[in-house]
């Protein structure tokens, strides 16, 4: 689907809240390219997409612009995020995935998906 035609929003029948992170990338088109790749349907980690969801997770989005990610998290109202990615943290592979991860991202060292995306302050809606 094209960017121009918008994204269709999954409907979940139950309230959610959603969290909104940006983290960047290393400034090389082709380390850009193998992480696009890394996350398309045919070579991300199953695994690692069912530990998204055994933590209460109903979906990630991640998108691109240039170097900067920005993802889009949403759960169930109930959700406690810090305990949810403390759990994350420890399922199989997912410590793998982070490291397999860090060769593209600008974090430095850090293997840890809590510490390496950044939570961001919502500063504007439609105020209904």
């Amino acid at each position: 689907m094209k960017k121009e035609n918008g994204y269709n929003q999954k409907k979940f029948g139950v309230p959610v809240k959603r969290y909104c992170q940006t983290l960047e990338l290393k400034n090389d088109i082709e380390l850009i390219r193998e992480y696009i790749k890394r996350h398309d349907e045919f070579h991300h980690w199953p695994e690692i997409r069912d530990g998204i969801r055994s933590v209460g997770i109903l979906e990630m989005e991640i998108y691109l612009y240039g170097t900067t990610l920005f993802m889009i998290v949403e759960t169930p109202h109930d959700f406690e995020w810090d305990k949810a990615f403390k759990t994350l943290s420890k399922l199989p592979r997912q410590t793998e995935w982070e490291e397999y991860m860090s060769v593209f991202q600008n974090t430095g060292s850090c293997t840890v998906s809590s510490k390496k995306w950044k939570l961001m302050d919502r500063i504007f809606n439609l105020y209904e």
